[in-house]
């Protein structure tokens, strides 16, 4: 099997010690772009919608298209790394996502837009399994704790960042501002290719390690499918029976392949599979109702995009902080019941928006109920990865951690694709229409239901997810 990360062994010469520290903050930088992308996305939704003449399902496909190459092609690009070179395919992964960024910040209308985050999709595919590959085969052993530890660090400070400079951006820079913000991958990808270049020569890669392309075709296929008939009300029964079909090629391809993207046996283990399956419910809850809180904020109550990172913010924030001491207690009392714990925390956090959608009071409402969704976040991200990791068998844990970050790709394509149906839906027919700036009470009522259906939904998938969590209690230690 064809994995991105597994433990194997290699060369000392893969760099010099007087590299690695070089290498370490270029993979910070690279990961970056990736993690602050999708909230940043979020929170120029409304502006680009405005500036393009997006419709809500070409909004919705603008986010989708990328989530749909990440997602179908993250573990393909960790196969090509360890068939080519990890730093190489990192490099080329830059580049692409780069090249991407480019595009959407120069882009006049909505299919553009969405061809462009396509590409920066394909991009971060290769790109985000190299970045923390390179950091574990950069250091030795002793010293990987502590880098890797330093990399998930900064990772956490530019995702909370990220947001905030994204809405002074956009709140001061009009249609220029979310430009800008794409733009702004130029100078962070150069950045990181100089601090790469010429200092990983034993990163020569495995001419014997197969890349399942067909896996990654089919999968992306199936997917785009799938997110084509929930976005698309006129999509009609044979796009979503196509979907399932496509779907089921590539699980039967799975089955066969000598070299699969995805190994079907690992998820004969009960704790692998119920832990993905916990994965998939949150965060179908939190992507949906992260997509469309901006849209909702700035369209209907009149919140600028600067004010709305009010609601990104204390999730970064309060994730970084209780990530460790809940990693800890994961470790004492077995990571179910904090996973459960959390998952609750987010179903109450979301079922408070729903009954507060229709007053639309961002600061007295909205602001606390996220930092309370945040809360329960923290105490879920790190028992979630341990989870991942010990139901995996020894040197499948790469494997298992590409995995768990596939399915949550996943989750926010279906919840993105989904969620707009159902807003749609409870806005109704009259104008504007979700997610369009308008005024009266009309429109806020309108608007108050569909996010309030939005967030509901959530509640109900995240207390999914702490019912589920509840299965593990008594077999993750």
């Amino acid at each position: 099997m064809s994995r991105a990360s597994e433990g194997t062994p290699v060369p000392v010469s893969f760099c010099a010690d007087a590299d690695r520290r070089i290498i370490l903050w270029a993979a910070i930088l690279a990961s970056s772009m990736g993690f602050i992308d999708s909230s940043v996305t979020s929170i120029a939704t409304p502006a680009m919608r405005e500036a393009l003449g997006a419709t809500l399902q070409q909004a919705q496909w603008i986010n989708a298209a990328y989530l749909l190459s990440l997602s179908s092609l993250v573990l393909v690009g960790g196969a090509m790394g360890d068939r080519f070179g990890i730093a190489r395919i990192f490099s080329l992964g830059i580049l692409v996502f780069v090249g991407g960024s480019l595009a959407c910040a120069a882009a006049l209308t909505p299919e553009q837009m969405i061809a462009a985050r396509a590409v920066k999709g394909v991009g971060a595919a290769l790109m985000v399994p190299g970045s923390m590959a390179m950091v574990s085969r950069a250091y030795p052993r002793a010293e990987r704790g502590q880098a890797l530890g330093l990399w998930a660090a900064a990772s956490t400070l530019t995702t909370a960042l990220g947001p905030v400079l994204g809405g002074m951006f956009v709140t001061w820079g009009g249609e220029l501002g979310w430009r800008l913000v794409f733009a702004l991958n130029l100078p962070l990808g150069l950045a990181a290719l100089w601090l790469i270049r010429g200092r990983t020569p034993g990163d020569i890669g495995k001419p014997g390690v197969r890349v399942d392309i067909l896996g990654g075709l089919l999968a992306t296929l199936g997917l785009g499918l799938m997110a084509w008939a929930l976005t698309e009300a006129s999509a009609g029964p044979m796009i979503a029976l196509a979907a399932v079909a496509s779907l089921a090629a590539f699980l039967a391809w799975e089955a066969m392949t000598p070299a699969p993207m995805l190994r079907l046996a690992m998820f004969r283990n009960r704790t692998m599979a119920v832990t993905n399956l916990v994965t998939f419910v949150l965060y179908f809850a939190l992507n949906g109702v992260m997509f469309y809180l901006p849209m909702t904020a700035v369209s209907a109550w009149k919140v600028t995009p600067l004010d709305v990172t009010a609601a990104f913010l204390p999730i970064s924030v309060l994730i970084g902080i209780l990530s460790a001491p809940a990693g800890r207690m994961a470790d004492r009392w077995g990571a179910g019941p904090l996973m459960a714990a959390g998952s609750g925390l987010v179903a109450c956090a979301y079922a408070g928006l729903w009954l507060a959608a229709p007053h639309g009071q961002f600061w007295t409402n909205v602001v606390p109920l996220t930092a309370l969704a945040g809360f329960g976040l923290g105490l879920v991200v790190a028992p979630l990865t341990a989870a991942a990791m010990q139901g995996a068998e020894d040197g499948e844990q790469g494997a298992a951690s590409g995995i768990n970050n596939a399915v949550a790709r996943v989750a926010g394509l279906i919840a993105i694709a989904l969620q707009g149906r159902i807003a749609a839906a409870a806005y109704g027919p009259g104008a504007p229409g979700f997610g369009v700036t308008g005024d009266g009470p009309a429109h806020l009522a309108a608007t108050g239901a569909a996010f309030g259906a939005v967030a509901l939904t959530a509640s109900l998938m995240a207390a999914l997810a702490a019912v589920l969590a509840l299965m593990l209690a008594r077999r993750v230690r």
